[in-house]
């Protein structure tokens, strides 16, 4: 760790520590895992993991997060949040991500109150404010704090940090909820979602670790990044015909770029 990574790391050390008491908002990213040592190891008992569970939360990020926050040793309870039964979150507008993280940060107030807890905290940090990312506002209105942001950390450090504490998720891709995958102004509906989930869990099972399936009516638009281009071309043919069970009669691949859909709106 060099000199400046240990001087942003004891920064944050001793913000989180001035807190008596925090909720993590807790996806199993790399981000909010960094977080959630940090406030473990400041705070013990006293910091307590919450993962959102709803239809737009694959099932295999579930189960991560609950494996990383054992590994860890925070408290970790499972919320459910109803952002999917929201009319202005189902119309997929831009600002999607609003409702989603305005339904979360209310649910961790109600239990913030619940546990007497003081602080909701998130895994916020520089490199975020440089990408379109409503629920940014969501966080501001609901008094959520960001101690990575605030301790200057860039994700590049996160991971680097994390690296350093031996964390699992020290190297884990992004991964954005389902509702990501359909292009905004499309509705998002509950099939739609289960259909990119069974998509995404076959691709991942014949080994390709980061990709997206992009819900284009009946059309999929698979991404991955070149170390996964042999992996779809050699299984192209049992890809077709997963994909058609599902319901996709169209299947196009290209260039995975993480938040694809988010440069389509900006053009």
């Amino acid at each position: 760790m060099n000199e400046q990574l240990k001087q942003k790391y004891q920064q944050l050390k001793d913000s989180v520590k001035k807190i008596d008491s925090a909720i993590v908002a807790f996806s199993g990213g790399t981000d909010s895992t960094l977080l959630l040592k940090v406030a473990y190891d400041a705070l013990g008992e006293k910091a307590i993991a919450a993962t959102a569970d709803s239809p737009s939360l694959p099932r295999r990020e579930l189960e991560e997060a609950k494996r990383i926050a054992m590994q860890i040793g925070a408290r970790h309870l499972i919320i459910e949040t109803k952002e999917t039964e929201n009319e202005n979150y189902l119309k997929n507008p831009n600002n999607r991500c609003y409702y989603c993280k305005s339904e979360l940060y209310i649910k961790l107030k109600e239990l913030s109150k619940q546990l007497g807890v003081k602080n909701i905290l998130n895994g916020t940090n520089l490199d975020d404010l440089e990408d379109y990312r409503p629920g940014l506002q969501a966080a501001d209105e609901h008094q959520i704090l960001s101690p990575l942001k605030e301790a200057g950390f860039t994700k590049q450090e996160v991971r680097e940090l994390a690296k350093h504490f031996g964390l699992d998720a020290w190297d884990k891709p992004a991964s954005p909820c389902l509702s990501s995958r359909v292009p905004y102004g499309q509705e998002i509906t509950m099939k739609k979602l289960a259909m990119i989930e069974q998509a995404e869990n076959f691709l991942k099972e014949i080994g390709i670790p980061e990709l997206r399936v992009r819900h284009f009516g009946n059309a999929a638009r698979v991404e991955v990044k070149e170390n996964g281009r042999q992996a779809v071309d050699s299984n192209i043919d049992s890809i077709r015909k997963k994909f058609n069970e599902i319901g996709f009669s169209e299947i196009t691949v290209s260039n995975f770029k993480s938040g694809n859909l988010n440069l389509m709106m900006q053009n």
